[in-house]
């Protein structure tokens, strides 16, 4: 082993410090919870912000696909035929006709604004994001003139399964008196929470011809919603599919479409990660500290080891492993903790809305209805990694100190 037993006696006896020395132990209790602290804070942060970014993708790419082809004008004619065209570019895997227009969604209660998507009834009961996140009512009875409502947004309304529900299209009909409103009343059949509030908030899915009809696009949709099975490649089947389809197209691909939001939570992530990866260093800083009045405050003892036939490297070891222990231990005790409380975080916050009656995480700001937390067993090894290595660098000055010192020096004064 690279210590011995008697390294280990030592070192280990160094850190139990007499009653007249404990200052240095409380130093040493405090570097071990700076280091506990900082691994477990590091290690809840990046889960949350992994989950943050993995749900909010999922979330987007659930309903919205990866690609979207639009027409060279305002709609898409002939979208059947494209879509088999499209169907047939390789890495494609789902092709679904959309379409989607602004409205308002009134009750006899309120008002909201609302986006309505048109899509066919098979299509909208393949999707899973929406198939398996019903609230209330069924996907079965959709079509016609029954229709999906995003449950916020239903309850904003005060409506609920069998109540009807009035859009306003943006633009009215012109008659001899003016303008007059295009309104068509439907009957919610189902309502859907998909747990990001910007749509459950906002969205109503209603049949494809309905939505035709209701927008007045016979025979066109907005656009082809497409799904790949690898969305990094997404821009690459983009190419693909404008090379099959004439160039007579224009795709947007997901991440150009939702770029702001990736790249801001990208950028919130690594500054979390530099902010909190301070706090680590800060408690490696404490560890010098401790160890230097450790080797100050052991000066004589360091002297009788050397007399008695210690070597510098032996002294070096002992004030390593001396040091390092601490590291070590606040490292996995932090470890252990961010893990239990990674996985219990949705509990925990509940728990503290319900002792303090304070909405601690709104998804009106935060769009998600929980806490999303995901656990990348990669960034864990690299937190854990860096703190034993700061841990580690910590020690060697302190331990150079001490293998340096002149035992006349040590026990001149003796």
């Amino acid at each position: 082993m690279i210590f011995s037993a008697f390294e280990r006696m030592v070192a280990f006896r160094y850190l139990r410090a007499r009653r007249q020395e404990g200052f240095v132990s409380v130093i040493a209790i405090f570097s071990l919870l700076g280091i506990a602290l900082g691994v477990a804070t590091l290690i809840i942060v990046m889960a949350v912000m992994n989950g943050f970014r993995t749900d909010l993708i999922n979330r987007i790419l659930g309903l919205n696909g990866h690609l979207a082809v639009y027409g060279e004008t305002a709609d898409l004619p002939d979208f059947d035929a494209f879509a088999k065209k499209v169907r047939q570019v390789p890495g494609v895997t789902d092709v679904t006709p959309l379409v989607e227009g602004q409205v308002m969604a009134t009750s006899p209660s309120s008002a909201s604004g609302a986006v309505v998507r048109g899509i066919r009834p098979d299509d909208i009961r393949q999707r899973k994001l929406i198939a398996e996140h019903i609230a209330f009512g069924s996907l079965d009875q959709f079509g016609g003139d029954e229709i999906a409502v995003g449950d916020r947004l239903a309850r904003r309304l005060g409506l609920k399964v069998g109540d009807k529900i009035t859009l306003i299209a943006p633009e009215g009909t012109d008659t001899a008196f003016g303008t007059v409103p295009r309104l068509k009343t439907y009957t919610i059949a189902a309502l859907f929470d998909v747990g990001y509030y910007e749509y459950d908030n906002t969205f109503i899915y209603i049949p494809l011809e309905a939505a035709q009809v209701f927008f007045r696009l016979p025979n066109a949709v907005s656009y082809l919603e497409v799904f790949v099975t690898d969305a990094d490649r997404s821009t690459a089947v983009a190419r693909a599919i404008s090379a099959a389809l004439g160039g007579h197209v224009r795709i947007l691909d997901w991440q150009r479409a939702n770029s702001g939001i990736v790249n801001v939570v990208s950028i919130e992530r690594n500054v979390m990660f530099l902010i909190l990866a301070l706090i680590i260093l800060v408690a490696a800083f404490n560890i010098i500290s401790g160890m230097i009045m450790l080797v100050k405050d052991k000066g004589r003892d360091i002297a009788i080891l050397r007399t008695m036939g210690a070597s510098r490297g032996m002294i070096l070891r002992i004030f390593i492993l001396s040091g390092a222990s601490i590291g070590v231990v606040g490292t996995l005790v932090g470890f252990g903790l961010g893990i239990l409380i990674t996985r219990n975080l949705e509990a925990i916050r509940q728990f503290l809305e319900g002792i303090l009656h304070v909405e601690l995480f709104s998804a009106e700001f935060y769009f998600f209805t929980r806490i999303p937390a995901r656990i990348d067993a990669h960034e864990v090894g690299t937190v854990v990694g860096m703190a034993l290595a700061l841990s580690f660098l910590a020690t060697l000055y302190p331990s150079w100190r001490a293998a340096r010192l002149d035992p006349v020096e040590g026990l001149r004064y003796e």
